[in-house]
C-alpha cells in the first residue's frame, strides 16, 4: 500500500479552514488524487450524532464501535476515551487515499498551511512548525518573506497547494 501524503490545515475558528479544504479536495480530484479528512472537534463535548437510531443504541449498550452501510454510504461511530491522531490516520488509511487532510491538531508536526485572519493570528507563525504556506485574509505588515503566501481570495492558492500535494504524493 502506498503511504498517503499527510497535510494539516490549521487556523483559529472562522479562519476559512473548511472552505479551503473543500476547494483543495476539488483541486486534488481534478488532478486525479483522492483525499480523506480528519477534523478536530475542538469546541468541547462530543460531536453530534442521532439519538434514537439503532447505531446510537448499540453504542449506548456498550459497543466499542458501530458501522452502518446503505446504498454505498458508510457511517462509523465509536466511543472511546481518546483517539490519538495516529489512530485516526491508521483508520482512514484503509481507504487508500493519496492525501490525508487534517483540519486542526495545531501542535502536530506534519507539513501544514496556516490561515491568518487578523494580526493576532500571526502568533501561530512562531508557535507552529513545518509551515509550508500561509493563506491570509488581509495584507499585513508581515509580508511572509520566508513562507509561500496567498490571499484567501486568490484561486491560485488552492491550485498551488494541490500541485504541491501531488508532487509529494509521487515522491
Amino acid at each position: 500500500m502506498v503511504n498517503p501524503t499527510i497535510f494539516q490545515i490549521v487556523g483559529y475558528q472562522n479562519s476559512g479552514k473548511t472552505t479551503l479544504i473543500k476547494k483543495l479536495i476539488r483541486e486534488l480530484a481534478e488532478l486525479g488524487l483522492t483525499a480523506v479528512t480528519i477534523k478536530h472537534h475542538g469546541h468541547g463535548g462530543k460531536p453530534d450524532f442521532q439519538e434514537g437510531k439503532d447505531s446510537y443504541q448499540h453504542l449506548q449498550a456498550g459497543a466499542l464501535a458501530t458501522l452502518v452501510e446503505g446504498a454505498g454510504h458508510l457511517l462509523l461511530q465509536s466511543e472511546k476515551n481518546k483517539w490519538s491522531l495516529e489512530e485516526k490516520i491508521q483508520l482512514l488509511s484503509f481507504f487508500k487515499p493519496n492525501v490525508i487532510l487534517i483540519e486542526g491538531h495545531k501542535p502536530e508536526s506534519f507539513p501544514k498551511v496556516v490561515l491568518i485572519r487578523n494580526e493576532e493570528d500571526l502568533t501561530l507563525l512562531d508557535e507552529l512548525d513545518n509551515i509550508k504556506v500561509v493563506f491570509y485574509w488581509n495584507q499585513m505588515d508581515n509580508n511572509f518573506e520566508s513562507i509561500k503566501a496567498f490571499s484567501i481570495k486568490d484561486e491560485a492558492g488552492p491550485q498551488w497547494l494541490a500541485l504541491y500535494l501531488q508532487r509529494r504524493s509521487f515522491d
